[in-house]
């Protein structure tokens, strides 16, 4: 029988790890639930080299300024990073994120632990959190994260307005494609 930690993140599900003490790029350390604002919480697994997140730079921008427009913090976290050093990982980041122009957290995800409590698998994933920090979206940013062209359908973003409106998520779940999320 599985234990509840175990199970899926669903939908409605609390804020995993959410005081677990993460290293930010920056240099500072942080909780998600230090990181979360008013509205909520948009936590994206992310990484510095993988194409996927390379086709979606300029969407990972938007989509982050968006939630921060609108009181939801944010939160970008790198997973791949097993088998690395953990010093040199953090300056590529940083990097990485001043070229990106991020005003937001960018933090390493040591032993995947988070990328395992989240059940994430692939680098762009999102996971939105409303005011009271249960899960109400996950997935990808769009329905097509290997060509801002041909987007049809902007999941997160509708998820964050249909949220701030106090309504359910009618599209709470999509598949997000990217990069594995390697775990050694």
């Amino acid at each position: 029988m599985r234990s509840p930690v175990d199970l899926p993140l669903e939908i409605g599900a609390p804020l995993p790890k959410a005081d677990l003490v993460l290293q930010d790029c920056s240099g500072k350390e942080i909780t998600l639930n230090k990181a979360r604002m008013n509205n909520g919480l948009l936590v994206m697994f992310s990484g510095n080299t993988c194409p996927y997140v390379e086709r979606n730079q300029l969407r990972t921008q938007e989509i982050c300024k968006y939630a921060l427009s609108n009181n939801i913090g944010v939160v970008l976290i790198n997973s791949n990073i097993a088998g690395t050093d953990e010093k040199s990982v953090l300056t590529a980041m940083k990097t990485y994120a001043n070229g990106q122009q991020y005003n937001w957290y960018y933090v390493v995800d040591k032993k995947a632990e988070l990328a395992d409590a989240f059940e994430a698998n692939h680098a762009p994933e999102c996971y939105l959190f409303n005011q009271q920090a249960k899960l109400v979206y996950k997935g990808a940013i769009d329905d097509n994260p290997g060509n801002a062209e041909a987007v049809k359908m902007r999941h997160l973003h509708t998820a964050i307005n249909e949220m701030l409106a106090g309504k359910t998520v009618k599209v709470n779940a999509t598949t997000a494609l990217g990069c594995n999320i390697k775990r050694f």
